[in-house]
């Protein structure tokens, strides 16, 4: 909700610098059409640059890696609502309502226009359709539909309203004056848009009585016009009226003398403004680790340290979670996602996973799932004397952090708790004597009275991510391999080609109808292909020969292709060098591919084999189903 706040205000400034730049340099000049494409611009800007966001990051000092926590002073946050919390709620309710009393003005003033048109005789002329109406109504248009009351005026003067209002159709002004009023709705709390509106409508009449004005011969004539339509004060809404309040400013424009071409400069005015917008409000700073060594215990203990502690345990309510986004945001700028929270009868949460954000990198993740109640465990940030950000889990004396393994070496693990690094089952000593930089993952799995710590690497992660995994024939995810127990692997084939890890475990003869499965055939390895071969000469092009025969066809084009042959064949003369080269690489490399040959004669026997024994496999596999 925040976000969208600080994008409506963003927006709506933009909104407003473009209506000042237009008010204060271009609203007397008579570039009318330009003014038009100026002012549209503003707002698409206005809604568009907001989201554009230049990153800057600056390197800071590493984080420390260990901290001894029994020196640390703790802080426990406990966060209560006051009126602050509620704001955002109050200010989102009266935005909202206010765009659902626009909305409604909105089809309204369409239900009132087609009231207007309903059931009425259209004279189609061109691509114009017209209706005379014998209401006392402002002439208006809407999109191709020009709508006037032909007994209200004389022929003249509905010639001069009618070319006005062709000009509004031609150049679909109706589309600009609906722009306008979404934008009304969406902005409606900023008081530009609603002067940013009426200056659209005041330069698309513009544009309608320089246009019409050139057809008109009688130009004091379509001015008394315009006076006349002022008595006509009935519009409906959401149209191109022939009558606007601006009479006078009408009058104005069509007697101003054209502007000097050389006052287009102002336009480009708005550009450093636009960029100051970009360096002051859309540079995100987002601070990064430089790459060191581990900060040791020692010198940690050397810094003074400021800790809080966001708890959470069983009954921690998905309010209470909100909060605690909400507090890590304001204080940390830290972006706090809780999901795949699972609750028993008691609603006491049993699974939980928890995602630390720092900006765009992803700085810790924890996950707990189980059957049982959650022990309670904290979110702790800590904060140095140099202003250094720790971020750090703890449950149960375990400190959980991607980049560092916050376990104290004296400290025993309990016999109920199983450590497993990249799937392989380690002791205490193991994990103690593991780099902390080379984590990729830590997730904490507890199953009622069992409690596991499987660890990732990020060799080893990277292994997974670039092989297809299969177990015992089937494709799994990357992630099934980390927590296969290796003690039930019997064998494992590694495919560099073909980026595979085929894994067979001691169980993979499972039990169908009582019987056991067959193992399936290993497929034979082809031989490597890693010879290049030569490449031949670029052979000049031939000419193409003429139509007809040399003696009764054209003799002076058949001349022209003899003169062409020769050139081509003296040019593949000169290769002949070349392609006896050529030729003598061609030898060589068929010595070099005999080896290859004999051994793909051996890899397709295999594979015949190969072919039976899988024949074989399935038709024990049908026979056991």
């Amino acid at each position: 909700m925040e976000a969208l706040y600080i994008y409506l205000i963003k927006s709506s400034g933009l909104i407003g610098l473009f209506y000042l730049g237009y008010h204060l340099m271009l609203r007397k000049e008579t570039f009318f059409t330009t003014n038009r494409w100026f002012l549209l611009a503003g707002l698409f800007t206005s809604v568009a640059l907001p989201l554009f966001v230049i990153t800057k990051i600056i390197w800071v000092a590493p984080t420390p890696t260990a901290i001894d926590w029994s020196n640390v002073p703790m802080t426990t946050v406990v966060q209560e609502k006051t009126f602050e919390d509620y704001l955002p709620i109050l200010i989102g309710v009266s935005y909202g309502m206010g765009i659902a009393i626009l909305l409604g003005k909105f089809a309204f003033d369409f239900y009132s226009l087609n009231t207007v048109l309903r059931g009425k005789l259209i004279q189609r002329q061109a691509d114009f359709k017209f209706i005379d109406i014998a209401e006392n109504v402002a002439p208006f248009s809407y999109f191709n539909t020009i709508v006037y009351n032909s007994s209200l005026y004389n022929p003249s003067e509905l010639e001069s309203i009618l070319e006005h209002e062709k000009v509004h159709s031609d150049q679909n002004h109706t589309i600009d004056v609906l722009i306008s009023r979404l934008f009304c709705v969406v902005f409606w709390f900023n008081p530009f848009i609603w002067l940013y509106k009426k200056a659209i409508l005041q330069n698309l009449e513009f544009i309608a009585d320089s246009e019409a004005s050139k057809k008109i011969s009688d130009k004091k004539a379509y001015q008394i016009t315009l006076l006349k339509i002022t008595t006509q004060e009935n519009c409906v809404a959401i149209t191109n009226h022939f009558y606007q309040s601006l009479i006078k400013k009408r009058i104005v424009m069509l007697n101003k003398n054209q502007s000097k071409k050389w006052n287009s400069w102002k336009y480009v005015l708005i550009l450093p403004a636009l960029i100051a917008f970009v360096f002051l409000f859309q540079i995100e700073t987002i601070a990064q680790e430089k790459k060191s060594e581990q900060i040791t215990a020692e010198s940690s203990k050397k810094n003074e340290v400021s800790v809080d502690v966001y708890k959470i345990n069983k009954n921690t309510t998905d309010d209470e979670l909100k909060e605690k986004t909400k507090a890590l945001k304001e204080n940390y700028a830290i972006k706090a996602v809780f999901s795949n929270i699972k609750r028993n009868s008691k609603n006491e949460i049993t699974s939980i996973s928890v995602n630390l954000k720092k900006g765009d990198e992803k700085t810790q993740e924890m996950e707990i799932k189980g059957t049982e109640a959650i022990k309670t465990f904290g979110i702790i940030i800590s904060k140095n004397e140099n202003g250094i950000l720790t971020i750090d889990f703890a449950e149960d004396d375990i400190q959980l952090n991607k980049k560092s393994v916050l376990i104290s070496p004296n400290a025993p693990l309990s016999t109920d708790k199983e450590i497993f690094i990249n799937g392989a089952k380690v002791t205490q000593k193991d994990l103690d004597e593991l780099n902390p930089n080379e984590i990729e993952r830590m997730d904490v799995n507890k199953n009622q009275n069992q409690h596991e710590i499987r660890i990732i690497t990020k060799d080893y992660s990277k292994i997974l991510n670039e092989n297809d995994i299969y177990i015992d024939g089937e494709k799994v995810d990357p992630s099934e391999l980390s927590r296969i127990d290796q003690n039930t692997i019997d064998r494992m084939d590694v495919n560099k080609n073909e980026k595979t890890i085929r894994i067979i475990t001691k169980h993979s003869n499972s039990i169908i109808n009582g019987s056991d499965l067959p193992m399936p055939p290993t497929p034979p390895t082809p031989p490597v292909f890693k010879f290049k071969s030569p490449k031949p000469p670029v052979f000049p092009k031939a000419p193409t020969a003429p139509k007809g025969d040399p003696i009764n066809g054209d003799k002076k084009a058949w001349k022209e292709f003899e003169a062409k042959m020769e050139a081509f064949e003296a040019k593949m003369k000169k290769l002949e060098p070349q392609m006896e080269a050529f030729d003598k690489q061609m030898e060589e490399f068929d010595k070099q591919m005999e080896p290859f040959n004999k051994e793909m004669e051996i890899f397709e026997k295999k594979m015949k084999v190969y072919e039976q024994q899988m024949q074989e496999y399935q038709s024990k596999l049908n026979k056991k189903k």
